[in-house]
């Protein structure tokens, strides 16, 4: 078990102070009228990454991780997200976390206005507040991570986000967090092959709760995926979509490098694993 210091904690500290300070520039009033100018597609969302017959692969504009650094010294979360839709990403993942990944919410505005594949705006979720910001700025889709919240929380903050229009893919780590996203009701899971806390990276966790995803919730693995090997393996075992952003942050053809791991192989392997899950439900 690691001694040093809980990323995840801090992280959601730091949320804290920031989403007060903005709550103080703009009170909860104004921005629900913001928010009411947009139309957000959560159902659509859900959908894309639902499709049966490819690999569905959620790409990620991000400027820094706290484990690699700074991933692109020339930023411009547009120019990505660009390349990611030419590539034919199902959606576009946008940090808007401003301390510890470079994030901003004006940058999935920006990328909003240019591209028509749906949005997930990936922060450290743990108020209201931010789900209407997240519409205010485009998203149709925001993170919920089970680890930072209370389960009444994580309930309330899905329940807000559905009657918002916005979907959520609700993040877990290991077998209690996942139990605690099914009896939420998430109709996404992602698991992360990232520790938060640690920032260790394991993949086998993905194939450790494949078989604990219910029948009818769309799986997402997110992390440490680099190759077409690690979709097609996660494809058979039941996963129906992937996150990716370092893979694709440092490559000079993002639009290319999302092909590469979409081929129909791929697919194969994820329309076969779709006929097996027509038979007897998973048990939790």
């Amino acid at each position: 078990m690691s001694t040093g210091p809980d990323l995840l904690r801090t992280i959601v500290a730091a949320t804290e102070r920031i989403t007060a300070s903005r709550r103080e520039r703009e009170p909860l009033a104004a921005l629900e009228q913001r928010a009411g100018l947009a139309s957000p597609r959560g159902a659509r969302f859900e959908a894309e990454l639902g499709r049966a017959g490819r690999i569905n692969v959620i790409a990620e504009c991000k400027r820094r991780s706290p484990s690699k650094g700074v991933l692109a010294a020339d930023y411009d979360p547009v120019a990505i997200a660009r390349q990611y839709e030419r590539g034919g990403a199902a959606a576009i993942s946008v940090l808007t976390e401003p301390t510890f990944f470079d994030g901003a919410l004006e940058h999935l505005t920006a990328v909003r206005a240019v591209v028509d594949t749906p949005i997930l705006r990936k922060d450290f979720i743990v108020d209201q507040y931010q789900l209407f910001e997240a519409r205010a700025v485009g998203a149709d889709a925001v993170l919920l991570i089970v680890a930072a919240l209370e389960q009444a929380d994580l309930v309330r903050l899905q329940e807000k986000a559905r009657d918002l229009g916005l979907a959520t893919l609700v993040e877990v780590h290991d077998k209690e967090e996942m139990t605690r996203a099914i009896d939420s009701g998430a109709r996404v899971i992602g698991v992360n092959n990232r520790n938060l806390r640690t920032l260790t990276v394991a993949v086998d966790a993905s194939f450790e709760l494949a078989a604990m995803l219910p029948r009818g919730v769309v799986g997402v693995s997110e992390s440490g995926l680099k190759s077409r090997a690690d979709l097609e393996r996660l494809a058979a075992a039941g996963y129906r979509a992937f996150l990716i952003g370092e893979r694709f942050m440092t490559d000079p053809d993002p639009a290319g490098a999302i092909r590469s791991l979409t081929q129909l192989d791929a697919a194969r392997a994820f329309t076969a694993r779709e006929a097996d899950r027509e038979g007897p439900p998973r048990t939790v």
